[in-house]
């Protein structure tokens, strides 16, 4: 499944993007992107293979410069090769808007097929360059934001997908949206949001953190406070932050070469926390609080 990694704030994105998307290794992938930008360029980076080599790729171009917003991604191939060119982030037609996506668009070949006889050209086999393109297009034809233009698209898609979408005409802002499968976490810290496909790539940055449900957007922008709407329905709803209750130390892998041997190394540790307080090494009973009540209704039933 594939990983996703945003950030737009006052810090520099690259080592948080690079960072994060090594932790979300443990998905599988078989290519990597990123995307950032500041007010004077834009630059993209795409590998076939590993982070680690997407990591030596952008931080020898890189090195020294400030990008306050970004987006990075793994991809795992559904349509098309594992390549460069099918590799995220994608870019639209113009070239001014940005996405990053997880999940599968049923009707793209529909959708692709609108685009192309409206003048899009399309250089990748994948689904999620036509999402990029039909906001596009809306955004267009419609001279509306952004979010707008994102909520009409979604409307129109039959999948699943969780979604991080960019302006580049809007440079502190981020777009994020979920259906289905694909999960959406949402880090808020002091003036800079994090987006994941799980926690764990901002987990040392912030506890505070929203999960997108189903046919939720949120708008992400510097120095506000975050937007949550239905995009069904265009209908604002109430943010609920949650409190991340593990820290660094629980996602890192310790020294194993992968997070299986980890799992396997832990069993012990496991199967003891698991007992912890359910065994009376005293009188060498072990207590189960819902055998016994079970046992207790079994026995009040045949009295």
């Amino acid at each position: 499944m594939c990983g996703i990694v945003a950030y737009t704030g006052l810090n520099n994105a690259l080592p948080i993007l690079l960072e994060g998307l090594q932790r979300l290794e443990y998905r599988g992938y078989d290519s990597a992107g990123i995307f950032m930008s500041n007010t004077s360029e834009n630059k993209i980076y795409k590998v076939k293979g590993k982070v680690i080599d997407l990591r030596r790729l952008s931080e020898k171009k890189e090195a020294g410069k400030n990008y306050p917003i970004g987006m990075g991604h793994t991809r795992w191939a559904t349509h098309g090769k594992p390549n460069e060119i099918n590799a995220h982030p994608h870019l639209s037609n113009n070239q001014e808007l940005v996405l990053i996506h997880n999940g599968i668009i049923e009707n793209y070949e529909t959708l692709k097929k609108d685009l192309i006889q409206r003048g899009y050209n399309f250089h990748s086999d994948t689904d999620s360059e036509v999402l990029v393109n039909l906001f596009e297009e809306i955004q267009k034809t419609n001279q509306i934001p952004l979010e707008q233009a994102v909520q009409i698209g979604l409307n129109k898609v039959i999948g699943a997908y969780g979604i991080v979408v960019f302006d580049i005409k809007n440079p502190n802002e981020l777009i994020a949206a979920r259906l289905g499968s694909p999960p959406l976490a949402i880090g808020i810290g002091k003036n800079e949001f994090f987006v994941g496909s799980d926690a764990t790539p901002f987990i040392e940055y912030t506890k505070d953190v929203v999960y997108l449900n189903d046919f939720e957007i949120a708008q992400l922008s510097v120095g506000k406070e975050i937007q949550i709407a239905k995009f069904k329905e265009n209908k604002p709803i109430a943010t609920v932050i949650n409190q991340l209750a593990f820290d660094i130390e629980h996602i890192q892998k310790d020294g194993f070469e992968h997070f299986m041997l980890k799992e396997i190394f832990e069993q012990p540790k496991a199967i003891e926390n698991t007992l912890r307080g359910r065994i009376n090494l005293d009188n060498q009973e072990v207590q189960l609080d819902s055998v016994q009540k079970h046992n207790s209704i079994f026995k009040k039933e045949n009295e």
